[in-house]
């Protein structure tokens, strides 16, 4: 358990450096050039960690649902939004934002598929986020 923990925690460091990362090309460009050079990248990543790695092309792509595909979309809207808040908020201000998003989105996709759970408790991690969000945000306005 040790190490799946570990493993979303270095992702979640990896999301966060990618922000900043891309948050700075953004700066030598814009927010829809550096989301466009991020998938670029991207792209020739996997295929050569694929292609070294294997498991590229072994699935039954044809069969998903065509929503299942709204993830590369979704992915770009992320990342262009994030490179172009962080240049105006910060990072700590950018990552506490779509972390507040991805739990409040989160909190009604488990109620709206039923998925067990205490409500109450998801409710209030997310009210925990957002009232971190504010007291920091209203820290630095007063500084």
């Amino acid at each position: 358990m040790i190490f799946v923990i570990s493993v979303a925690v270095g992702a979640g460091v990896l999301v966060g450096l990618s922000r900043q990362l891309n948050g700075r090309l953004a700066l030598s460009t814009n927010a829809m050039e550096s989301s466009f050079w991020n998938h670029i990248v991207g792209l020739v990543f996997v295929s050569i960690a694929a292609l070294a790695i294997g498991g590229m092309f072994e699935g039954a792509p044809m069969e998903a649902p065509w929503w299942a595909y709204l993830g590369g979309p979704i992915g770009f809207l992320f990342i262009a939004a994030g490179s172009w808040a962080i240049n105006r908020i910060g990072a700590a201000q950018t990552a506490m934002l779509i972390i507040a998003g991805q739990m409040i989105s989160s909190v009604l996709l488990d109620a709206a598929m039923g998925v067990d759970g205490n409500l109450c408790a998801r409710a209030l991690g997310v009210t925990l986020i957002l009232g971190g969000m504010w007291v920091t945000r209203a820290a630095k306005v007063k500084s």
